[in-house]
């Protein structure tokens, strides 16, 4: 009896179905991908994987805050792009590295600023409004260097690439323990705060949520600049990784941070999903991407396969949230 409790208590949780149902799923591609390449589960492969995960998980935490008010940024691969390209050229011109990093985290977070204001304040649609902003950072990110990728940001770097990539902590790398600790952060946000609270309350009524007191603008600029702090850290990732700027960083990034929310239970109708939900669909994201390089398929079946998980959970979604609006109606 005790079991059952505990199991309808865990299950009451808004979105812990979907997280439970794809957490199975992760298991079970892990166990295929294990028997298909023994090495898929070397302690080198599984460090390598996390790495690969944890800018996944980053940008799906910022997609993720923004589809739970119904909204979407399209802008977020372009904003990584951008973070990467300003840190990485303001670091060749002599910049000092952390000086370089609060100058990129302003910029980034304007982007987030203005997203917000531009789909709360000024009623575009987030498809629209995001889309607009997705090509200007995208040109802010090929105009910082004068079109051109950086040279090297230098040893006098090191530190920086050591704290955002290639340093550890009791054996696990920065960058995990980075996104674990943002994970952290912004999952107490969401889950215990009367912030996340108008999140949902954005996403599952709009004009309920006025007539609550809730500041929709506020929350709707709020959850946008989550959004670009989150890519703004996959932008210095990046950067401290391959040592230098590089324009086309963060291409496609914007799929991936949709794939890593809704694969994890984050309806793009808004209103449903929780963060650990997005660990799993980024996880799913990297054991895919992983095991199926392993496996020797072409870059283009990977993506392919990543677009149809897509679809298929989007449409799932759609579904199952249209059955219950109809039961609603009829009851």
């Amino acid at each position: 009896m005790e079991n059952k409790s505990f199991m309808k208590r865990i299950l009451a949780i808004r979105g812990m179905g979907q997280v439970l149902t794809v957490g199975v799923g992760l298991i079970i591609l892990c166990i295929v991908f294990g028997i298909l390449n023994p090495t898929f589960f070397s302690g080198r492969n599984i460090g390598n994987l996390l790495r690969q995960i944890a800018p996944i998980l980053l940008i799906g935490i910022g997609q993720s805050y923004v589809l739970i008010t119904g909204n979407i940024d399209l802008s977020i691969g372009s904003v990584v792009g951008m973070s990467c390209m300003i840190s990485a050229t303001l670091m060749t011109k002599g910049i000092n590295p952390w000086v370089a990093a609060l100058i990129t985290l302003f910029a980034c977070l304007m982007v987030g600023f203005v997203n917000g204001h531009l789909v709360a304040t000024c009623k575009l649609p987030p498809f629209i409004a995001t889309l607009g902003t997705m090509t200007i950072a995208r040109g802010i990110a090929q105009i910082v260097n004068g079109n051109y990728n950086t040279d090297s940001i230098g040893e006098g770097a090191k530190p920086f690439r050591d704290f955002f990539y290639y340093g550890k902590i009791a054996g696990i790398y920065n960058t995990i323990i980075i996104a674990i600790v943002i994970w952290l952060v912004f999952n107490f946000i969401l889950s215990k705060t009367r912030t996340g609270r108008h999140i949902y309350a954005v996403g599952s009524n709009i004009e309920a949520a006025k007539l609550s007191g809730v500041s929709v603008i506020g929350t709707v600029v709020k959850v946008y600049m989550v959004s670009s702090f989150c890519a703004y850290i996959v932008g210095i990732i990046i950067c401290a990784t391959s040592g230098m700027g590089t324009m086309d960083a963060g291409n496609m990034y914007e799929m991936y941070a949709v794939a890593a929310s809704v694969i994890g239970g984050v309806s793009t109708l808004g209103g449903q999903g929780i963060l650990l939900g997005t660990v799993i669909g980024a996880s799913i994201w990297g054991v895919l991407q992983n095991g199926l390089q392993f496996a020797g398929a072409p870059v283009a079946i990977r993506n392919i396969v990543i677009g149809v998980i897509v679809v298929v959970s989007v449409l799932l979604d759609v579904v199952v949230r249209s059955g219950k609006l109809r039961k609603k109606k009829q009851s």
